[in-house]
Protein backbone atom coordinates (compact mmCIF):
# COMPACT_ATOMS: atom_id res chain seq x y z
CA UNK A 1 0.00 0.00 0.00
CA UNK A 2 1.19 3.50 -0.88
CA UNK A 3 1.42 5.44 2.40
CA UNK A 4 0.81 8.75 0.62
CA UNK A 5 -2.49 7.32 -0.62
CA UNK A 6 -3.64 7.07 3.00
CA UNK A 7 -3.31 10.84 3.48
CA UNK A 8 -5.16 11.39 0.21
CA UNK A 9 -7.92 9.07 1.42
CA UNK A 10 -8.04 10.96 4.73
CA UNK A 11 -8.55 14.29 2.96
CA UNK A 12 -11.35 12.81 0.86
CA UNK A 13 -12.97 11.29 3.97
CA UNK A 14 -12.92 14.66 5.79
CA UNK A 15 -14.61 16.33 2.82
CA UNK A 16 -17.29 13.63 2.68
CA UNK A 17 -17.99 13.90 6.42
CA UNK A 18 -18.31 17.69 6.27
CA UNK A 19 -20.65 17.50 3.30
CA UNK A 20 -22.99 15.34 5.37
CA UNK A 21 -22.60 17.35 8.60
CA UNK A 22 -20.57 20.55 8.87
CA UNK A 23 -20.35 20.04 12.67
CA UNK A 24 -19.23 16.41 12.41
CA UNK A 25 -15.75 16.87 13.90
CA UNK A 26 -16.90 19.47 16.40
CA UNK A 27 -19.44 17.00 17.76
CA UNK A 28 -16.96 14.13 17.62
CA UNK A 29 -14.41 16.03 19.68
CA UNK A 30 -16.90 16.85 22.45
CA UNK A 31 -16.51 13.40 24.06
CA UNK A 32 -17.52 9.75 23.77
CA UNK A 33 -20.37 7.70 25.20
CA UNK A 34 -20.11 4.28 23.57
CA UNK A 35 -22.52 1.59 24.76
CA UNK A 36 -20.35 -1.33 23.65
CA UNK A 37 -16.86 -2.53 24.56
CA UNK A 38 -15.64 -4.79 21.75
CA UNK A 39 -12.63 -7.05 22.32
CA UNK A 40 -11.63 -8.67 19.05
CA UNK A 41 -8.74 -10.06 17.07
CA UNK A 42 -6.00 -7.92 15.50
CA UNK A 43 -6.33 -9.80 12.19
CA UNK A 44 -6.12 -7.25 9.36
CA UNK A 45 -9.14 -8.82 7.64
CA UNK A 46 -11.46 -8.15 10.60
CA UNK A 47 -12.65 -4.55 11.04
CA UNK A 48 -14.83 -4.21 14.14
CA UNK A 49 -16.78 -1.10 13.15
CA UNK A 50 -17.26 -2.20 9.55
CA UNK A 51 -18.63 -5.67 10.30
CA UNK A 52 -21.06 -4.21 12.88
CA UNK A 53 -22.10 -1.31 10.68
CA UNK A 54 -21.32 1.33 13.31
CA UNK A 55 -19.46 4.61 13.21
CA UNK A 56 -16.95 6.60 15.28
CA UNK A 57 -18.07 7.04 18.88
CA UNK A 58 -20.36 3.99 18.91
CA UNK A 59 -17.93 1.32 20.12
CA UNK A 60 -14.89 1.25 22.41
CA UNK A 61 -12.51 -1.20 20.72
CA UNK A 62 -9.60 -3.30 21.94
CA UNK A 63 -7.87 -5.79 19.65
CA UNK A 64 -5.07 -8.30 20.16
CA UNK A 65 -3.94 -11.63 18.75
CA UNK A 66 -6.86 -14.10 19.06
CA UNK A 67 -9.07 -11.77 21.16
CA UNK A 68 -7.53 -12.81 24.47
CA UNK A 69 -8.33 -11.55 28.00
CA UNK A 70 -5.49 -12.86 30.20
CA UNK A 71 -5.50 -11.35 33.68
CA UNK A 72 -1.74 -10.71 33.36
CA UNK A 73 -2.23 -8.32 30.44
CA UNK A 74 -2.33 -4.81 31.90
CA UNK A 75 -3.44 -3.42 28.54
CA UNK A 76 -6.69 -5.36 28.25
CA UNK A 77 -7.38 -5.09 31.99
CA UNK A 78 -7.01 -1.30 31.77
CA UNK A 79 -9.36 -1.18 28.77
CA UNK A 80 -12.00 -3.17 30.66
CA UNK A 81 -11.63 -0.96 33.73
CA UNK A 82 -11.95 2.27 31.75
CA UNK A 83 -14.84 1.10 29.56
CA UNK A 84 -16.88 -0.56 32.31
CA UNK A 85 -16.20 1.69 35.29
CA UNK A 86 -15.72 5.10 33.66
CA UNK A 87 -17.49 4.98 30.28
CA UNK A 88 -20.13 2.65 31.77
CA UNK A 89 -20.69 0.61 28.62
CA UNK A 90 -23.85 -1.51 28.62
CA UNK A 91 -22.48 -4.40 26.58
CA UNK A 92 -19.12 -6.17 26.58
CA UNK A 93 -18.45 -8.29 23.50
CA UNK A 94 -15.71 -10.85 22.93
CA UNK A 95 -15.62 -11.54 19.19
CA UNK A 96 -13.46 -14.20 17.60
CA UNK A 97 -13.42 -15.26 13.97
CA UNK A 98 -13.19 -18.57 12.16
CA UNK A 99 -9.80 -19.43 10.63
CA UNK A 100 -8.01 -17.25 13.20
CA UNK A 101 -4.24 -17.37 12.65
CA UNK A 102 -3.49 -17.05 16.36
CA UNK A 103 -5.69 -20.01 17.26
CA UNK A 104 -4.21 -22.06 14.43
CA UNK A 105 -0.66 -21.25 15.58
CA UNK A 106 -1.57 -22.38 19.11
CA UNK A 107 -2.66 -25.77 17.70
CA UNK A 108 0.81 -26.40 16.25
CA UNK A 109 3.66 -27.98 18.23
CA UNK A 110 6.18 -25.34 17.25
CA UNK A 111 8.46 -22.94 19.10
CA UNK A 112 7.25 -19.47 18.07
CA UNK A 113 9.59 -17.49 20.29
CA UNK A 114 8.06 -14.38 21.86
CA UNK A 115 4.58 -15.58 20.88
CA UNK A 116 4.87 -18.69 23.07
CA UNK A 117 3.56 -17.22 26.37
CA UNK A 118 0.66 -15.51 24.57
CA UNK A 119 -0.34 -18.63 22.64
CA UNK A 120 -0.07 -20.71 25.81
CA UNK A 121 -3.33 -19.06 26.91
CA UNK A 122 -5.05 -20.58 23.88
CA UNK A 123 -3.35 -23.94 24.46
CA UNK A 124 -4.81 -23.85 27.98
CA UNK A 125 -8.26 -23.50 26.39
CA UNK A 126 -7.49 -26.62 24.33
CA UNK A 127 -6.38 -28.44 27.48
CA UNK A 128 -9.63 -27.55 29.26
CA UNK A 129 -11.72 -28.85 26.36
CA UNK A 130 -9.51 -31.57 24.88
CA UNK A 131 -12.06 -34.35 25.53
CA UNK A 132 -14.50 -32.59 23.20
CA UNK A 133 -11.95 -31.35 20.67
CA UNK A 134 -10.16 -34.69 20.31
CA UNK A 135 -13.43 -36.30 19.18
CA UNK A 136 -13.56 -34.00 16.13
CA UNK A 137 -11.88 -35.77 13.22
CA UNK A 138 -11.96 -32.90 10.70
CA UNK A 139 -9.08 -30.50 11.40
CA UNK A 140 -10.98 -27.46 10.10
CA UNK A 141 -13.98 -28.26 12.30
CA UNK A 142 -11.71 -28.80 15.31
CA UNK A 143 -9.92 -25.53 14.56
CA UNK A 144 -13.16 -23.55 14.35
CA UNK A 145 -14.61 -25.20 17.44
CA UNK A 146 -11.49 -24.10 19.34
CA UNK A 147 -12.16 -20.56 18.07
CA UNK A 148 -15.64 -20.77 19.67
CA UNK A 149 -14.36 -22.26 22.91
CA UNK A 150 -11.66 -19.61 23.09
CA UNK A 151 -14.34 -16.92 22.88
CA UNK A 152 -16.24 -18.69 25.66
CA UNK A 153 -13.18 -18.86 27.93
CA UNK A 154 -12.30 -15.21 27.33
CA UNK A 155 -15.87 -14.26 28.28
CA UNK A 156 -15.37 -16.21 31.50
CA UNK A 157 -12.11 -14.33 32.10
CA UNK A 158 -14.05 -11.08 31.68
CA UNK A 159 -16.67 -12.25 34.19
CA UNK A 160 -13.92 -12.91 36.75
CA UNK A 161 -12.84 -9.25 36.80
CA UNK A 162 -13.91 -7.00 39.67
CA UNK A 163 -15.09 -4.24 37.31
CA UNK A 164 -17.51 -6.52 35.47
CA UNK A 165 -18.71 -8.20 38.67
CA UNK A 166 -19.61 -4.80 40.13
CA UNK A 167 -21.41 -3.81 36.94
CA UNK A 168 -23.34 -7.10 36.93
CA UNK A 169 -24.45 -6.54 40.52
CA UNK A 170 -25.74 -3.12 39.46
CA UNK A 171 -27.47 -4.80 36.46
CA UNK A 172 -25.90 -2.39 34.01
CA UNK A 173 -23.88 -4.68 31.73
CA UNK A 174 -24.31 -7.80 29.59
CA UNK A 175 -21.46 -9.98 28.34
CA UNK A 176 -21.69 -11.49 24.84
CA UNK A 177 -19.63 -14.11 22.98
CA UNK A 178 -19.63 -13.76 19.18
CA UNK A 179 -17.81 -15.27 16.21
CA UNK A 180 -17.45 -13.71 12.80
CA UNK A 181 -17.59 -16.16 9.88
CA UNK A 182 -14.90 -14.92 7.53
CA UNK A 183 -16.31 -17.06 4.68
CA UNK A 184 -19.85 -15.67 4.75
CA UNK A 185 -19.40 -12.36 6.57
CA UNK A 186 -22.05 -13.35 9.12
CA UNK A 187 -21.78 -12.33 12.75
CA UNK A 188 -22.83 -15.22 15.01
CA UNK A 189 -24.00 -14.94 18.62
CA UNK A 190 -22.79 -18.09 20.40
CA UNK A 191 -25.55 -17.63 23.03
CA UNK A 192 -23.28 -18.89 25.80
CA UNK A 193 -25.05 -19.99 28.98
CA UNK A 194 -22.78 -18.24 31.46
CA UNK A 195 -24.92 -19.13 34.48
CA UNK A 196 -24.48 -22.83 33.79
CA UNK A 197 -20.77 -22.53 33.07
CA UNK A 198 -20.04 -20.48 36.19
CA UNK A 199 -21.95 -22.67 38.65
CA UNK A 200 -18.85 -24.63 39.67
CA UNK A 201 -16.48 -21.68 39.94
CA UNK A 202 -18.74 -18.92 41.25
CA UNK A 203 -17.72 -19.48 44.88
CA UNK A 204 -14.03 -19.20 44.01
CA UNK A 205 -14.13 -16.18 41.70
CA UNK A 206 -16.91 -14.11 43.21
CA UNK A 207 -15.39 -10.93 44.63
CA UNK A 208 -18.66 -9.24 45.54
CA UNK A 209 -21.72 -10.66 47.23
Amino acid sequence: MNIEKIFSNNKKWIEERLQIDENYFKNLSSGQKPEILYIGCSDSRVSAEELMGVGPGDVFVHRNIANMVPNTDLNVMSVINYAVTHLKVKHLVICGHYYCGGVKAAMQSEDLGLLNPWLRNIRDVYRLHKSELNLIACEDEKYNRLVELNVQEQCINVLKTADVQKALLEKRITVHGWVWDIHSGKLIDLKIDFEKILEDIREIYRLHS
